[in-house]
C-alpha cells in the first residue's frame, strides 16, 4: 500500500466517527422536541387564522367565512378612541416601569448578597426571595386583596403605628399603580437575582485578587471590577424586556383591579378580555390583540438586533 493510499480519509471510518458522535440519531432529539412544537403550532400558529375578525364585522352564526369584510374600519375606531389611547399609556407605565424596577433592584440585591461570606445564610436569602416567584397571580391576589383591605393587615399596622387612616390601595388610581409595580416586583426579583449572581459567578477571581494586591478597598473592587463585568448582561436583559414593552401582566391586573379603577388600571389585555368575551365585540378586541401583537413583533425585532450590537447576544 503506497503512501498516498495511507493519507486518504476512511470513508467507513468517518461515518462510524459520525455515528459514535450522535449524527446519525438526530431524529431522537427531534422527537423530544416534537411535542412542544404540537403544543405551539395547535395554540399559537392555528389561531392566526381567526386575525381575519379584525378585517371584518364577524357574527358567530355567519363564522369567519361568511362574516362582512369591512377592511380597516376597527383600526380606525380604535384609533380614534380616547379610551384606547389611556390603557395604551397605561400598558406602557406598568411594563415600563416593571422592567426598570426589576433591572434595579434585583442588581442592587445580588451586589449586596454577593458579600455575603457565610455561605448557609446566603443561600437561605436566596431561597427566600425566589419563592413568591413560583406562586402563581390567583394565589397571591387572593393574598393582596386581603392584605391591603381598608380593614387588612396592612392598614392596621399604618393606622396603629402611624395614625394614618386606611389606604384604599385596590381602589384608588395612585395606590392601585402602586400596588402592582412593587407586588410585580416583589414577586420576580429573586428570579431576576439569580440571573445576575449566575453573572458574578463568572467574573474571574484574578481580577479581585490583583485589585486587592494594589490596594483596592471592597468598594472599589466593586466599582471598577463587578459592576463593569455586569452591564453586558444587564444590557442584554434590557434590550429583550423591550419586547414585552406592551405586556403588562393581565394575570395579575385581571385579578387585582375593578371598575373603580378602570381609567388608571385597565391595560390592553384586559380591555380586550372585556371587549372580545364579555361584550362580544369580536372584531373590535381581534383589532386590539393584533395591533398589540404588530407592535410587539417589532419591538421584538429591536430588541434582538440591539442584544447583538451591544452586547453580542443572538439566538439566531
Amino acid at each position: 500500500m503506497d503512501s498516498n493510499t495511507l493519507l486518504q480519509p476512511n470513508p467507513k471510518a468517518a461515518r462510524k466517527s459520525k455515528k459514535d458522535n450522535g449524527y446519525k440519531q438526530p431524529w431522537m432529539l427531534h422527537l423530544m422536541v416534537l411535542p412542544a412544537v404540537l403544543l405551539v403550532f395547535v395554540f399559537s400558529y392555528l389561531p392566526m387564522s381567526g386575525l381575519l375578525m379584525a378585517f371584518q364585522d364577524y357574527k358567530a352564526g355567519l363564522g369567519i367565512s361568511g362574516s362582512p369584510w369591512v377592511g380597516l374600519k376597527h383600526f380606525r375606531y380604535m384609533l380614534e378612541n380616547e379610551y384606547f389611547l389611556q390603557i395604551t399609556w397605561n400598558t406602557l407605565f406598568f411594563a415600563c416601569s416593571k422592567i426598570i424596577m426589576n433591572l434595579a433592584i434585583p442588581f442592587i440585591f445580588a451586589l449586596l448578597l454577593n458579600e455575603v461570606r457565610n455561605m448557609g445564610l446566603k443561600r437561605s436569602i436566596q431561597t427566600l426571595v425566589y419563592l413568591p416567584h413560583f406562586l402563581s397571580w390567583v394565589t397571591l391576589s387572593g393574598i393582596l386583596i386581603d392584605v391591603l383591605a381598608q380593614t387588612g393587615l396592612v392598614n392596621q399596622f399604618l393606622s396603629g403605628l402611624f395614625g394614618i387612616k386606611p389606604i384604599f390601595f385596590l381602589g384608588d388610581g395612585f395606590w392601585f399603580r402602586f400596588t402592582i409595580i412593587f407586588s410585580d416586583v416583589w414577586k420576580e426579583f429573586g428570579f431576576n437575582t439569580i440571573i445576575i449572581l449566575a453573572a458574578l459567578s463568572g467574573i474571574n477571581p484574578a481580577l479581585y485578587e490583583a485589585a486587592e494586591v494594589d490596594g483596592a478597598n471592597r468598594i472599589k473592587q466593586t466599582m471598577h471590577i463587578t459592576i463593569p463585568a455586569l452591564i453586558p448582561i444587564l444590557i442584554v436583559v434590557a434590550t429583550l424586556a423591550l419586547g414585552n414593552v406592551l405586556n403588562a401582566n393581565f394575570d395579575q391586573v385581571f385579578n387585582l383591579y375593578s371598575p373603580l379603577i378602570y381609567q388608571q388600571g385597565d391595560i390592553i389585555d384586559t380591555f380586550v378580555y372585556r371587549e372580545g368575551l364579555l361584550s362580544g365585540q369580536f372584531s373590535f378586541a381581534t383589532a386590539v390583540g393584533f395591533f398589540k401583537s404588530f407592535i410587539s413583533l417589532i419591538l421584538i425585532v429591536i430588541s434582538y438586533r440591539l442584544a447583538y450590537k451591544f452586547a453580542g447576544y443572538r439566538i439566531f
